[in-house]
């Protein structure tokens, strides 16, 4: 077999050759396997003779031998010859037709995309920013309230306040004001006033107890859908209900929020970590900064990327063959789905170049432990949106291995390590140009 390459900058055309004689030994081997095995009608099982299994496998063995043979000559040619290629390999344009009943020998030509060749370093005569990300007590005040309520429990009363809910009986009233024959009639009905869209209908609630027996137009006081799901018909069949409905209350329901005591402490962080509300919000604080930490070192790292394209420069991409990798890739989505992306994949690729070269020089590894380890940072992440703080390593583990599960997360979490360990490691590489920010104005940073 004669393989040979032929580059252009950051384009190349390998050639490979093969002759009989290098998937000859390889075809009669598969043949003889497939005759020891074969059961036809008229021979005994393993006696086909050799001719009948040539004319009925023979091409289709002497394609796969030959198709298996070239994939792993060419992959084994660049692999050898240390190519750094873009994508994979692509049959050539150029390709003729090869017929493979009638040849014996074939000539396959492959277009290679080829990565740009620069060098990017960064040392200490580099400058990034870093924003420190400041927790304020008016911060800490409303993650404490957020805690608070995601801890606390309805409770009954005897009469509304503003958000509580208000559950009864509710049926339609005809024109005199009587309960209407026939007409809507729920047992079980929930109101919320303070989220009618009408002021008048909302203030008809005002100061409302148990037992009280209320007039009011749900029609008005709610949104079609609304109002259709209240009385539970059709939103078609709802407008045909458009008067007064009495409510009777049955119950008022009130959200109190989380006392500050050690019972709710230890909801929020491990039991018998805190004790007081000073060490409550403190560990808040501690909580909030820690998590500001990791905003920080992720715009860091968007930092980086735009300060080391800049200093890489322009770099040359065999545009033409990747845009045809990319609409083979896609053919499913079409022409105008690579055409709107194409650009957009460029940047994306080279940034993973640069990456990829930050990442060798900081000697970044990651194993198995660490993605468990960003697995169930994940989940705990996702308990804290609730205000489960202190949720058994045991549950965070089984949750973490059901996200282990699925290819597609189990690449975003390597990516989220491999980003956090190259953040932590430029950090102490380039010299930091410290800012110290709001949360306000750490936000306003991503609006551009």
């Amino acid at each position: 077999m004669n393989i040979t390459l032929e580059q252009s900058g950051v384009t190349a055309l390998i050639t490979v050759k093969m002759e009989k004689a290098d998937y000859q030994d390889a075809v009669k081997k598969e043949l003889k396997n497939i005759s020891a095995k074969a059961e036809m009608p008229g021979f005994r099982p393993g006696k086909v003779p050799t001719s009948v299994i040539q004319k009925r496998f023979g091409a289709q063995v002497k394609a796969d031998q030959v198709n298996r043979m070239l994939g792993e000559k060419l992959m084994g040619y660049i692999q050898d010859n240390k190519m750094n290629i873009l994508g994979e390999p692509m049959m050539s344009e150029k390709q003729q037709p090869q017929d493979i009943e009638k040849q014996d020998d074939f000539e396959f030509l492959f277009d290679i995309a080829l990565a740009p060749e620069f060098k990017v370093e960064l040392t200490a005569d580099d400058m990034v920013d870093f924003y420190d990300i400041e927790v304020t007590d008016e911060q800490v005040d409303g993650q404490v309230k957020n805690f608070a309520q995601q801890a606390g429990h309805p409770e009954n009363v005897e009469s509304y306040e503003e958000r509580d809910i208000l559950r009864g009986a509710l049926a339609e009233q005809d024109a005199d004001g009587n309960v209407l024959e026939g007409g809507i009639n729920i047992d079980k009905a929930s109101l919320m006033p303070a989220y009618f869209k009408n002021d008048e209908q909302k203030a008809i609630f005002a100061g409302a107890k148990v037992n009280d027996v209320i007039t009011f137009n749900p029609f008005e006081a709610h949104s079609e859908n609304e109002f259709a799901a209240l009385i539970k018909v059709s939103k078609e069949e709802a407008g045909n209900h458009k008067g007064n409905f009495t409510f009777q209350v049955e119950e008022i329901s009130r959200f109190v929020p989380a006392e500050m005591n050690e019972e709710f402490f230890d909801r929020i962080f491990e039991p018998g970590t805190v004790k007081t509300e000073e060490e409550f919000r403190a560990k808040v604080k501690e909580l909030m900064q820690t998590q500001h930490v990791a905003d920080s070192d992720y715009k860091f790292l968007l930092d980086v990327r735009k300060y080391a394209e800049e200093k890489v420069g322009e770099l040359e991409f065999p545009l033409e063959l990747l845009k045809r990798f990319m609409k083979e890739q896609n053919a499913d989505k079409g022409e105008e789905y690579v055409e709107k992306n194409f650009d957009k994949s460029i940047e994306e690729l080279k940034w993973h170049l640069i990456k990829e070269q930050l990442v060798g020089a900081q000697n970044i590894k990651v194993d198995n432990a660490d993605v468990k380890a960003q697995a169930i940072k994940a989940t705990r992440f996702q308990f804290m949106q609730y205000g489960m703080n202190n949720v058994p390593e045991e549950y965070l583990e089984q949750y973490a291995a059901e996200m282990l599960k699925k290819g597609d997360q189990v690449n975003g979490l390597v990516e989220r390590c491999i980003d956090e360990k190259l953040a932590a490691a430029l950090k102490n590489v380039v010299k930091l140009n410290r800012k110290s920010v709001s949360v306000e104005e750490f936000q306003k940073l991503f609006e551009n």
